[in-house]
C-alpha cells in the first residue's frame, strides 16, 4: 500500500508537477513558436528565411487553430512567425504571452514577406518539430521531439551547441508513468497531503475556471457551452459539460488566457478538471476534497494517455472526459470499485472517437466525453455495467485501459495517416 512520502508517493507528485504546466494557446502551434523563438535567440538577428520540418500530427493539430496574440492568424507559418518576431523562449509554452499589440502586425508582415519553407517529416517519430533559420551568412536549427518542450538539438552554423543523449530521447525526458494504476491512484488521492498538491491543483482550478468563464460569457468558436445550456437547461450534468466545452472553444479560437495542460494538451486539462470543479460547487464540497478529486482525475487521464501516446488518431478528450467521470464519482463518495466501473463504462461508450486535429469541434467532443463519464458513474449507481468481452472491454480497469491504448497506438496508425491525407485535401 502506498504511504505518505514513500518513493511511489513522491513519484506521483513528480508526475503531476511535470504535467500540470501553463500554456497559452493550442500546444502544438505553441511548441512551434517555442522552437522558433529559441532558434531566433541563438541566431541573434531576424532571419531572412526559415525551413520548418514537422510530423503529420503536428500539421493536423496546427492547421485549424488561431495562434494567440497574432491578430487572428492560423497555421504553422503563423506560429513560427510569432516565435521569430516576438516570442520569448524563456516562457516555454507561454512563449507568445507577452506579445504587445503594436507588434502583432509585424508577425503577419513577416509571414507574408519572408520565405518559409514547409517540409513533411518522414521519420518514425509521432511528435517532431525542426525549425531552421537563415541569414546571408549564418543559420541555426532547433529540434523538438516526443513532447512539446523537449528540445533535443540546437545547432548554429553546423556546430552542435546542445544535443540530448539517446537515452533521454527514448525515455522522453519524463518520469516513468508505467507504474500508474487506478487502485493506487485512488489510494494516493485519499492520503496525499494537501500542501504537496495545493499550489499546482489550485493553479489548475484558477486558470481553467477563468478561461471557461471567458468561453461562457464571450463569443468563441462554435459556442458549444452556451448551446448546451440553451438546449438542455442548467442541470449540473449539463453545466459540467458546458464549462469544459466553453473553455475549449475559447482556447481553440485564440483566447489570450493561459490554461493548465495535461498530457501535453490544454483541452485534456480542461476536460479532466472543469466538470469536477463544477460538481464540487453544486455539492458544496470542501476545498480539500476538491483538490483530491481533481488530482485523481488528472492522474487517471495521464494513466490512460501513457499507452496511447501524446498524439494519435484517438481523441485525447475521451481519456480526460472519462477521468472527469472518475473525479465526480470520488466527489460523490465513490470508492475504488465505483471509480473503476465509471472509467470502464465511459470508455465502452466513446472510445471510437477519432482526433482530426485541434479546432472548434474539439469542444463538442469534450462535452460528449464528459457525458460518457457521467453516464458511466450513473450506470454504476444503478447497478449496471459493461462486461469484459463486450468489444474491447475486458476484466479489470487497467486491462481495459491497456486495450484502448493498444487500439489507439497500434491499431489506429493507418487511420491517423488517412485522416491527415483527408485534412490536407480540404
Amino acid at each position: 500500500m502506498m504511504q505518505v512520502k514513500d518513493k511511489k508517493y513522491m513519484e506521483y507528485i513528480q508526475i503531476l508537477k511535470e504535467e500540470l504546466v501553463p500554456a497559452m494557446g493550442c500546444t502544438e502551434p505553441i511548441a512551434l513558436a517555442y522552437a522558433a523563438a529559441k532558434a531566433r535567440e541563438v541566431l541573434g538577428v531576424l532571419p531572412k528565411s526559415c525551413r520548418i520540418e514537422v510530423s503529420g500530427n503536428i500539421i493536423k493539430n496546427v492547421k485549424s487553430v488561431i495562434v494567440p496574440n497574432t491578430g487572428g492568424l492560423k497555421g504553422i507559418k503563423a506560429a513560427v512567425a510569432a516565435g521569430i518576431v516576438a516570442g520569448d523562449s524563456s516562457k516555454r509554452l507561454e512563449v507568445v504571452s507577452t506579445i504587445e499589440e503594436k507588434v502583432k502586425p509585424l508577425i503577419k508582415e513577416y509571414e507574408e514577406t519572408h520565405e518559409m519553407e514547409l517540409i513533411s517529416y518522414e521519420g518514425d517519430l509521432i511528435f517532431y518539430i525542426s525549425v531552421t533559420l537563415f541569414t546571408d551568412n549564418s543559420n541555426t536549427r532547433v529540434v523538438i521531439e516526443n513532447y512539446h518542450t523537449n528540445i533535443t538539438l540546437v545547432e548554429k552554423n553546423g556546430v552542435v551547441l546542445f544535443e540530448a543523449g539517446k537515452e533521454v530521447v527514448e525515455n522522453v525526458g519524463l518520469s516513468d508513468r508505467s507504474m500508474l494504476n487506478v487502485k493506487e491512484i485512488v489510494e494516493f488521492a485519499e492520503i496525499v497531503e494537501i500542501d504537496d498538491i495545493a499550489e499546482m491543483i489550485g493553479r489548475q482550478i484558477e486558470y481553467n475556471s477563468e478561461i471557461a468563464q471567458e468561453g461562457m460569457t464571450g463569443s468563441w468558436g462554435a459556442n458549444i457551452g452556451n448551446i448546451l445550456i440553451k438546449t438542455y437547461g442548467d442541470d449540473i450534468k449539463v453545466r459540467a459539460r458546458a464549462v469544459a466545452a466553453a473553455g475549449s472553444d475559447a482556447r481553440m479560437s485564440g483566447c489570450e488566457k493561459p490554461v493548465i495542460i495535461l498530457s501535453g494538451s490544454g483541452n485534456q486539462g480542461l476536460a479532466a478538471s472543469l466538470p469536477v470543479i463544477e460538481y464540487a460547487k453544486e455539492l458544496q464540497i470542501s476545498q480539500d476534497k476538491l483538490y483530491r478529486a481533481v488530482a485523481l482525475a488528472d492522474l487517471i487521464a495521464i494513466h490512460q494517455k501513457t499507452s496511447i501516446g501524446r498524439l494519435s488518431a484517438f481523441c485525447g478528450a475521451i481519456s480526460a472526459g472519462c477521468a472527469a467521470g472518475a473525479g465526480i464519482a470520488y466527489l460523490c463518495g465513490g470508492d475504488y470499485e465505483a471509480i473503476a466501473h465509471t472509467v470502464v463504462n465511459g470508455l465502452a461508450i466513446v472510445s471510437g472517437i477519432v482526433c482530426d486535429g485541434a479546432k472548434p469541434s474539439c469542444a463538442a467532443k469534450i462535452a460528449t466525453a464528459i457525458d460518457a463519464g457521467i453516464l458511466g458513474f450513473s450506470m454504476y449507481q444503478n447497478g449496471q455495467q459493461f462486461w469484459g468481452g463486450d468489444g474491447i472491454i475486458t476484466k479489470g480497469v487497467d486491462n481495459t485501459i491497456a486495450n484502448v491504448g493498444r487500439m489507439a497506438s497500434k491499431g489506429m496508425r493507418e487511420t491517423d495517416c488517412e485522416i491527415l491525407k483527408i485534412m490536407l485535401e480540404c
